[in-house]
């Protein structure tokens, strides 16, 4: 079982992939509105990325409650 130091680092991970910035650093009270390059088709990318690391699938109602990172982190682990 994963810890959340371990989620999010993978996480972290994630973003950089996307978003083709292997220096970025996020922190859980980011959203889209922090990170410069974070539009609705990055966060689809994001999602796809996510999913495919944790071998998991979420609904869109699941998605649509993430108001940051740290929302997205704490879907990963309830599941």
């Amino acid at each position: 079982m994963m810890n959340r130091t371990d989620v999010f680092n993978k996480v972290q991970e994630d973003f950089r992939e996307v978003l083709e910035d292997e220096e970025l650093i996020i922190i859980e009270d980011y959203n889209s509105e922090d990170i410069d390059d974070w539009d609705s088709l990055t966060h689809i990318m994001l999602v796809v990325e996510i999913e495919k690391t944790f071998n998991m699938r979420f609904l869109s109602s699941e998605i649509s409650n993430w108001k940051d990172i740290g929302a997205m982190i704490t879907a990963i682990e309830s599941k």
